[in-house]
């Protein structure tokens, strides 16, 4: 059972000033690769599970901006953490649905 959300959007300094676009894709590609559950939005994408490894997910996000050649990244996040272990997207927004 997941014990947090955490939602991140990601704004890498491209090389070049080029579009940034490609670079979220890349970065959206290290969530799905990461194997949690996500879901993307316009401005954010958030991610579904354990704290720690989604802290990790987001390391792994930034590393990758740079691998492909970013000079700096902001990463603006936001943490949804529930000790219990009983933090969902579903039970959060099913009102709304």
């Amino acid at each position: 059972m997941a014990n947090a959300l955490v939602s991140i959007q990601i704004i890498p300094k491209t090389k070049n000033g080029e579009d940034v676009i490609p670079y979220v894709d890349a970065a959206i590609d290290v969530i799905e690769q990461a194997g949690v559950k996500y879901e993307v939005h316009p401005l954010e994408t958030t991610m579904e599970g354990e704290l720690s490894d989604l802290f990790a997910v987001i390391e792994k996000m930034n590393q990758k901006m740079a691998d492909l050649g970013s000079a700096s990244i902001i990463s603006q996040v936001k943490v949804y953490y529930k000790p219990d272990g009983d933090a969902s997207m579903d039970v959060l927004t099913e009102k709304y649905r």
